[in-house]
């Protein structure tokens, strides 16, 4: 049910079988949420955080006027809001953008797993701190890069990002968003999105079709996005 989440531990940490029980152990109910509903909404309190089984979540805002911004997106095997653990609360909402299994942890359970082993209580203190680095990469884009290396980078990470959990290789991988989605995630319109889908499968580097992002030439992707793997940081990391 979490293969997903250990791989995602498991490529940077050493996580013991006892270490996995504890998680395991943690879950306290699955869920099947349908596409388009708010899990989370900003201000609410919570005692409880959100595990990504399958399907993708995002993070988002929405201002007065309907526009709305989306900060991150959650794949399988993501903690979506494991920062509610010691916010309590979240400046953001989170909402399903796809049809959605999730494993609910509630933070009385966070806060025996992580007294009980403090190999874990490292490992969820570094994914906070890798969620942050994602919004920082993120705010570049937005702040930074143009609409063609912006889309690039996203889908560079995206590829990064899912092929952890197995769910991506080097020629593609499943995304079921629509236009509007991508352009909410890009800080774009859905005109300028669809401009730049045309400009990428163009230069021959990625084709979005049918929920199904086509990588032609990684390599050559990776460079108009300028796209630097170093801030998901997808190596092991030391024991202490």
């Amino acid at each position: 049910m979490i293969e997903r989440h250990l791989a995602r531990l498991r490529l940077r940490h050493e996580i013991s079988e006892s270490d996995v029980a504890l998680i395991r152990g943690a879950i306290a109910e699955v869920r099947e949420i349908p596409a388009g509903r708010t899990l989370v909404e900003a201000g609410e309190r919570l005692r409880v955080s959100t595990l990504v089984l399958d399907g993708l979540l995002c993070r988002y805002k929405d201002m007065k006027d309907g526009q709305r911004q989306i900060a991150e997106l959650h794949v399988p095997g993501d903690f979506a809001d494991l920062h509610s653990y010691t916010l309590k609360r979240l400046d953001h909402s989170i909402l399903t953008l796809t049809p959605c299994r999730v494993a609910v942890v509630p933070h009385v359970e966070l806060a025996r797993i992580t007294k009980a082993s403090e190999r874990l209580a490292y490992v969820y203190w570094f994914s906070t701190n890798l969620d942050a680095a994602i919004h920082r990469e993120w705010v570049l884009s937005l702040g930074r890069r143009n609409a063609l290396a912006r889309m690039a980078a996203l889908f560079c990470e995206l590829q990064a990002r899912l092929q952890v959990v197995a769910l991506a290789d080097q020629t593609g991988f499943a995304l079921p968003l629509n236009q509007t989605q991508l352009a909410e995630c890009l800080g774009l319109t859905s005109v300028h999105v669809n401009r730049v889908l045309k400009e990428l499968r163009t230069r021959d580097l990625v084709t979005f079709r049918g929920g199904h992002v086509s990588i032609r030439d990684l390599a050559g992707l990776q460079r108009v996005a300028e796209f630097d793997p170093g801030y998901l940081y997808l190596e092991r990391q030391p024991a202490d």
